[in-house]
């Protein structure tokens, strides 16, 4: 197949272009740099491989959840290639990615895939892997680090656990992963096999917490409600 591949949802910008047996892989500073470097570095990796972007069979973007700058960064040019190319778009979930770069690195089969949020709290989603196929035996969610629901015996697999180091599951296997572009890559047959494609206009970021900052009268009230605390 001819898939080109990117995730921008952490603060790694992750790109990969596969076409036949050959891949192009890059990784690069995300956050609100990716959206003045992601573009480049496509255009680099398809002429690397002789590529068009008309002869996708699919342009695959992390959808979420993860940076809100980041998430729509990789849907808005997702959107534009799409458009552009006439080639169909497949978002996957991040933590799906995170599960498969798991299992690729570490052999996990099982696993709760976490990452970090950011306001001390982290996004997770419990895998299992079996007949070549991923399948969630735990919604996706969003809480503090110290209140993550852990299956017995599954490992945490993701990037929070470095900022979480005492609240997140302290008793469990930590091992580390991120949302690679080569996982979505990997996870792509199964996904466009099921008839994941979607039309450019259908693809949206997917977006766990809606609210990102404290609003300047919430700020003033915490504040406020610091001061009245009596001192110790």
């Amino acid at each position: 197949m001819k898939l080109l591949a990117f995730d921008t949802s952490t603060d790694q910008l992750s790109i990969a272009i596969q076409h036949g047996d050959r891949l192009w892989e890059h990784a690069g500073a995300g956050g609100a740099q990716s959206s003045a470097t992601l573009i480049p570095a496509i255009e680099q990796g398809m002429q690397a491989l002789g590529l068009a972007y008309a002869q996708l069979d699919a342009i695959v973007f992390g959808r979420g959840p993860g940076s809100f700058t980041g998430l729509r960064t990789a849907c808005a040019i997702a959107q534009g290639l799409g458009l552009g190319s006439g080639v169909p778009l497949l978002p996957l979930d991040t933590l799906l990615a995170v599960a498969e770069e798991g299992r690729t690195r570490h052999g996990c089969t099982a696993l709760l895939a976490v990452l970090d949020a950011r306001m001390h709290e982290v996004y997770y989603a419990g895998y299992r892997y079996a007949d070549g196929r991923w399948s969630e035996t735990l919604d996706l969610g969003l809480c503090a680090p110290e209140q993550l629901p852990l299956p017995t015996g599954l490992p945490v697999v993701g990037n929070a656990q470095p900022a979480y180091p005492e609240e997140l599951a302290p008793g469990a296997t930590h091992l580390a992963a991120l949302p690679t572009a080569a996982a979505l890559l990997r996870l792509a047959p199964a996904a466009i096999q099921s008839g994941a494609l979607v039309a450019a206009a259908d693809a949206l970021p997917r977006y766990i917490r809606d609210k990102v900052a404290q609003t300047t009268a919430e700020r003033e009230a915490a504040k406020l409600a610091a001061s009245a605390q009596p001192a110790a």
